[in-house]
């Protein structure tokens, strides 16, 4: 079925992102909105617009009644979840196809199996894809808990079976820690996902993150290479790259087939990301988690192989095979995306919604600065901070990262505190650029008053 009028049920820089792609095939936008979004970007931009319900997410971008109904009332008859929100909710892909409507995404089975990370863990078991000992699937109560600890070793992850964000994860080094964080938890996960349920797995310490691009068309699989994304603040990331840097060429070529064979493995639909811990001293890469939806790091993947990645998963929720295939995959540069929120890194990263007064956005060869912003928007206080991504393309790791340097000096957000500081001082630090970076490295350099150092002697 070819779709003619998509729906994008979320907001911000990705719905900008999603009407941009739909435009680009000849297709018709509805873009949904809160009361307080009525002049966002993006319901400018789209053909149509209707208003979903008041400002707080439950009761507007997380309605799944509100969300259909605005879907039958304009005719749509495809609906894109962007990240977040109803992204990864089974129940809300299920209920779009019962409501005879095209989710841009994988099937609402797909998401049940990866969307729970115990799940997904015994499918890439089964698929051939090494995973990080632990528990061999939910840990239902504190003594199956205590066993898979003293299985794989202390110390350990505690980690929500479903979800993601970082939400409901502990470490604990003993068995009284286990017994002391693993309610704490439960309760955390219950809350975000609405499932307590919980699994062990070995901390590998100080790791890389690395992930791979998927697409799928539901019978076939490729991967589009890997991106790097160890710089993260509270599990969330913050400066992301295209490809991961000093892999050798066996290491890439393994992990990249094993997160094409995984999807392959489920029938995976639409644009997905495999994610891996590397460790760096071994060599060896482990399976954590899938995806299941666009990245918010996609850009850096499409800057280094031209591959159109929200379009492309436009495309085959309409029916359409890959219109690529893996050999025709490519990867020329390098690239780096920052994530421009709107928060004060100097001030304990507090919230600074207000007016953006002026804007300057840089310019040139390789850059690109994905955003939903004009002069004279009210940022809302309401969702998540970010305002944009700042994304750069160069022939080296090097000159990406001069490149990006550039940029931010050039990019004016008038009126608005934002993490611009925290991304120069880190395209400065020479960790950074030597590749001595790892997930657990961020936080430290932090309390170590780098980011403060940096800007008193800018």
């Amino acid at each position: 079925m070819t779709i003619r009028k998509l729906l994008i049920a979320n907001r911000g820089e990705i719905a900008v992102r999603i009407i941009r792609a739909a435009q680009s095939l000849g297709i018709s936008t509805v873009q949904v909105h809160s009361e307080a979004d009525r002049d966002m970007l993006a319901v400018q931009m789209a053909d149509e617009a209707v208003c979903v319900g008041p400002a707080p997410a439950a009761q507007s971008y997380l309605s799944i009644p509100a969300i259909l109904q605005a879907a039958r009332d304009t005719g749509a008859d495809a609906i894109h979840p962007g990240y977040g929100f109803l992204s990864e909710n089974a129940g809300f892909a299920r209920a779009v196809v019962d409501a005879g409507l095209i989710f841009v995404g994988p099937d609402a089975n797909t998401i049940d199996r990866m969307g729970d990370k115990a799940a997904a863990r015994a499918t890439a078991i089964a698929a051939g894809v090494p995973v990080v000992p632990g528990s061999k699937g939910r840990v239902e109560d504190a003594a199956q808990a205590l066993t898979a600890a003293e299985e794989v070793g202390f110390p350990v992850l505690i980690k929500a079976a479903a979800g993601g964000g970082g939400r409901g994860i502990r470490i604990a080094h003993n068995a009284g820690e286990l017994a002391r964080l693993a309610p704490q938890a439960r309760s955390e996960a219950a809350a975000a996902f609405g499932d307590g349920g919980l699994y062990i797995e070995k901390l590998i310490t100080n790791p890389r993150h690395i992930e791979v691009q998927v697409l799928g068309d539901g019978t076939d699989a490729v991967h589009c290479y890997e991106r790097e994304c160890s710089l993260q603040r509270r599990r969330q990331k913050v400066w992301e790259e295209a490809g991961a840097f000093g892999l050798s060429t066996e290491t890439r070529e393994a992990l990249c087939k094993s997160a094409a064979d995984l999807a392959r493995s489920v029938g995976y639909r639409g644009a997905g990301t495999v994610e891996y811990l590397y460790d760096d001293q071994s060599g060896d890469f482990y399976f954590i988690e899938m995806n299941t939806r666009i990245q918010v790091e996609h850009p850096v993947t499409e800057m280094v192989t031209g591959v159109d990645l929200v379009a492309e998963m436009i495309r085959v929720a309409g029916g359409a095979p890959l219109s690529i295939t893996q050999d025709e995959i490519t990867v020329t540069g390098h690239a780096i995306e920052v994530r421009i929120n709107a928060e004060d890194p100097l001030r304990q990263f507090m919230p600074f919604p207000g007016k953006l007064t002026s804007m300057r956005v840089p310019e040139g060869t390789g850059i690109r600065f994905d955003h939903f912003l004009y002069e004279g928007y009210q940022i809302p206080p309401f969702y998540d901070s970010l305002l944009g991504k700042l994304i750069v393309h160069a022939p080296t790791r090097d000159q990406a990262i001069d490149l990006m340097a550039e940029a931010l000096g050039s990019l004016e957000l008038g009126g608005l505190r934002t993490t611009t500081p925290l991304h120069k001082a880190l395209a400065a630090d020479p960790d950074l650029r030597a590749g001595r970076i790892h997930t657990q490295w961020l936080e430290p350099w932090l309390e170590q008053g780098n980011l403060t150092a940096a800007a008193e002697e800018a």
